[in-house]
């Protein structure tokens, strides 16, 4: 015995305006690759993140509440 099958009573619109994707969809992606691209083609620009590491600092805390 088989199962009816269904049909869809129209067939399917193709999306319009409501399909597209937001303008930042697009931009977004460019923008990170540009930027990317910027570091990669002049490294002397990107900077490291001053202060004190936070590692070996977060090292040292542990450690001192172990020792206690």
């Amino acid at each position: 015995m088989s199962a009816p099958t269904h049909t869809r009573p129209h067939p399917a619109t193709r999306a319009g305006a409501a399909g597209r994707l937001p303008w930042w969809a697009l931009a977004l992606p460019v923008l990170a690759f540009t930027a990317l691209l910027a570091l990669i083609l002049n490294p002397s620009e990107a900077h490291a993140a001053s202060g004190d590491p936070a590692i070996p600092h977060l090292l040292e805390r542990v450690q001192q509440l172990i020792a206690r």
